[in-house]
């Protein structure tokens, strides 16, 4: 069990070397960023997809739409406000959950963890299902479209082996 553990994880990093495998703020900002912005990328396709399938006219499908455009500007602005605001209070980290146990309490910090576990399973599904569709709808790679399920298992598990070793160390 210890070479599989050795295997999938790499050798432990030593308290010395933990502080040698922090990201800087050039690298950390995108790679921490990316669950915002994929979430808005495929929230805003499948809210077209919707429209366009059930608007019956185009001038029915442009009164549907501006209005969520303007529903999910409004909700980023919010979102925005809220980071910066959370940055402010807590320059030195802590997250959802230790904002909200300090703010709100034992129990919503707990929602607030679970929340982000979720979330970060569903970010991770939904990000390469996607992939996998763009993927497949390449011409070159339409023999791929009948093993999209073990695609994206292959990919899931590749990205997880990269996350468990760590990306930092596995890259150098």
């Amino acid at each position: 069990m210890a070479i599989v553990k050795r295997v999938l994880l790499g050798r432990p990093i030593s308290s010395a070397d933990a502080e040698h495998q922090r990201l800087s703020k050039l690298i950390a900002l995108p790679v921490f960023s990316s669950d915002a912005i994929s979430s808005t990328a495929y929230a805003t396709e499948e809210i077209l997809f919707v429209t366009a399938v059930g608007a019956s006219s185009l001038a029915l499908g442009l009164n549907v739409l501006v209005p969520i455009a303007l529903a999910v500007a409004i909700l980023l602005a919010i979102v925005v406000t809220s980071y910066r605001q959370t940055i402010h209070s807590y320059p030195s980290g802590g997250g959802s959950y230790v904002v909200s146990r300090e703010n709100l309490g034992e129990g919503p910090a707990l929602v607030a963890g679970a929340s982000l576990l979720v979330d970060y399973i569903l970010t991770v599904a939904v990000s390469i299902s996607a992939g996998v569709a763009a993927l497949t709808s390449i011409p070159t790679f339409e023999g791929l479209q009948e093993h999209r399920v073990e695609l994206g298992l292959g990919l899931i598990l590749l990205i997880t082996v990269a996350n468990l070793r760590g990306l930092k160390e596995s890259g150098t």
